[in-house]
């Protein structure tokens, strides 16, 4: 028997960073090695994205996962026996297969990715080899240039603003470590500026402050008042990154805004995020327009052309299909990569090589309900690409994926050499 060959898959209970119910997946093979992950679960979710199972009724409010852990032993666990873990697209292809729907839900998106995720380790450590280096391809690996919240809004923080994630980006940073270090620096700084002017209410989902500012443009002023404190030139050395999440907030033809009790058409949003993008150091933006406002998406899209980074996340959904098809219409030219989204590893990497194929950016990404399983940094070394964004410089289950980023540079025997700047969308790539 082939060392490689699935033996055992087991799933089990376990918890989030919200501490909520999700699925741990262990698989072993024939020669001894083996491999364990835990799907992530969105808080802000596209309608296009896989389903994960949940219970209903009203235990843990209707969130339990005991019929997804159920699928992965009872379903899941005697079909891919025998199935080789070092083949990854059989083993995703027997997922696919055997839940048999568009979205995942007949045995959920969260106990597919879970078992995607666990395979792909099992085979690593099978080849004798971490999982980043056992998806790379021929160029030498690089680390991921960081994208990291500050500020938390939106679904992650009780909508105390309503655009979701204010990010930075360490655009000059000459390595990963100093990426990181810089971040720091902001992170503290933005604390301490929030607290002395009497807006810190709390930590958000992902680990930003939780901002109690006056309207969403404060945060923006704040954000670059952080970086100025923390020594870094705005725009030179720290960028700043948004993730506006607008279908949230977004009905019948109208974008509503609570924290500046404004409501604005398609044109008056892109107006809007323009304005923003010429005051402040802007690089990305992230579902600036509603996930079915394409017209406003191809719009915004054209408007600040090789400026700026539009990133499809509700939209695009971790779909190949769907970036196929953003690409063709000239709809965002960047695309977010959650394996979860998709629910199978090879599902996701068709989603990014579309992407790369069409020449835009792409970055893997976490959830906002998040645990300390580190897949995603792997896969974004390994698929080369290029960015990250796993949430803020605060709590465990953010720090558990920047310091094995760390670990993967020092197995390089490096600091963490960045992509070159031509490589991101905002450089003209």
């Amino acid at each position: 028997m082939s060392e490689s060959l699935i033996t055992d898959v087991n799933a089990l209970r376990v918890w989030d960073s919200r501490g909520r119910p999700t699925v741990e997946v262990e698989i072993r093979l024939a020669g001894g090695a083996g491999g364990r992950a835990i799907a992530p679960a969105g808080a802000s979710t596209g309608s296009g994205e896989a389903l994960d199972r949940r219970d209903g009724g009203t235990a843990f409010g209707g969130l339990d996962v005991t019929h997804a852990v159920d699928a992965v032993n009872t379903i899941i666990a005697p079909a891919l026996t025998g199935t080789d873990a070092t083949k990854q697209a059989a083993v995703d292809g027997v997922l696919i297969e055997l839940d048999g729907t568009p979205d995942k839900s007949r045995l959920g998106g969260n106990a597919t990715v879970a078992t995607s995720m666990a395979s792909a380790h099992a085979g690593a450590e099978a080849a004798g080899l971490p999982l980043w280096r056992w998806l790379e391809g021929p160029a030498r690996p690089v680390l991921p240039l960081p994208e990291i919240q500050i500020f938390g809004g939106g679904a992650h923080a009780g909508r105390r603003v309503d655009i979701q994630d204010f990010m930075v980006i360490a655009v000059g940073a000459a390595d990963y470590t100093q990426a990181l270090e810089w971040t720091a620096e902001v992170y503290i700084a933005a604390g301490k500026l929030m607290a002395d002017a009497g807006k810190l209410a709390g930590v958000a989902d992902e680990g930003g402050y939780w901002p109690a500012f006056d309207g969403n443009e404060d945060a923006l002023a704040f954000l670059v008042r952080a970086i100025e404190r923390a020594g870094l030139t705005p725009g030179e050395d720290m960028a700043i990154s948004l993730d506006i999440a607008a279908s949230e907030f977004y009905s019948d033809g109208r974008y509503r805004l609570a924290r500046d009790d404004k409501e604005r058409d398609t044109d008056g949003m892109i107006e809007m995020l323009l304005g923003w993008v010429e005051r402040y150091p802007i690089v990305s933006i992230e579902d600036p327009l509603a996930e079915d406002d394409e017209a406003g998406l191809i719009a915004f899209t054209q408007a600040v052309g090789e400026r700026v980074q539009v990133v499809g996340d509700d939209y695009l959904v971790t779909n190949a299909r769907r970036v196929n098809a953003g690409v063709d219409r000239g709809a965002c030219n960047a695309v977010l990569i959650k394996p979860n989204q998709a629910g199978t590893l090879t599902e996701a990497r068709a989603a990014l090589e579309a992407s790369r194929d069409a020449g835009w950016g792409a970055i893997v990404s976490a959830r906002s309900g998040e645990s300390e399983d580190v897949t995603i940094v792997h896969l974004a070394v390994g698929w080369d690409a290029k960015q990250l964004k796993v949430g803020s410089f605060a709590r465990s289950e953010r720090m558990a994926k920047w310091n094995e980023g760390l670990r993967i540079a020092r197995a390089l025997d490096s600091r963490g050499e960045l992509p070159p700047r031509s490589s991101f969308p905002w450089n003209g790539a």
